[in-house]
């Protein structure tokens, strides 16, 4: 796997050796990222169930000031350490070992609040729209900041969430993007 763009252009990053990962494909993540703008003049990222933490490197990459990349597999997150010393930005990187839900505890009680959020959960196991009511009703993101969800491609999140308001989505072959804006201002 490699990062797209940015100034971590072409540089490799490792995975997990498992099969319980499912990285997101090059071409969605440029695509994905794309429809961000491409390109960040800081601000903060969060890689919920990040996996090898390509999305988050990603967003670094392209000019994120931070990442937080949480995943409850140990597996995942020794990887994401590896990736970030790699690339030599460990001093940007936040790495959480635990279940997503802690790790939301834990960023509302550190007052963090971010520019993008990306989910991307197993997707038998996804409890999405709990995540999206925790991160509305805490108010987690900037004003203005986007959120998005990779999901299996039959599955639909057209809901708003009272600060979060739906945008669009796009398929990619199995794979849905849902696009949200929180909107502090109702």
């Amino acid at each position: 796997m490699r990062i797209v763009a940015g100034k971590y252009r072409s540089r490799r990053i490792e995975t997990r050796s498992s099969s319980k990962t499912r990285p997101t494909l090059d071409k969605v993540r440029e695509a994905v990222f794309s429809s961000l703008g491409g390109s960040f003049q800081g601000g903060s990222f969060l890689d919920l169930y990040a996996g090898s933490g390509a999305n988050g490197f990603e967003a670094l990459s392209r000019g994120m000031e931070r990442a937080v990349f949480v995943d409850s597999s140990a597996e995942a997150s020794a990887v994401i350490r590896q990736n970030a010393a790699s690339l030599g930005c460990i001093e940007n990187c936040d790495i959480y070992c635990m279940k997503d839900t802690k790790a939301l505890d834990l960023l509302k009680a550190e007052g963090r609040r971010f520019k993008v959020i990306y989910l991307d959960p197993p997707y038998a196991q996804q409890h999405n729209i709990q995540i999206l009511n925790y991160i509305d009703e805490n108010e987690m993101m900037n004003d203005h900041g986007v959120l998005v969800i990779e999901s299996d491609a039959k599955d639909h999140f057209t809901q708003n969430y009272r600060h979060l308001k739906y945008l669009f989505d796009k398929e990619y072959g199995m794979t849905r993007m849902t696009y949200y804006r929180y909107e502090e201002k109702l």
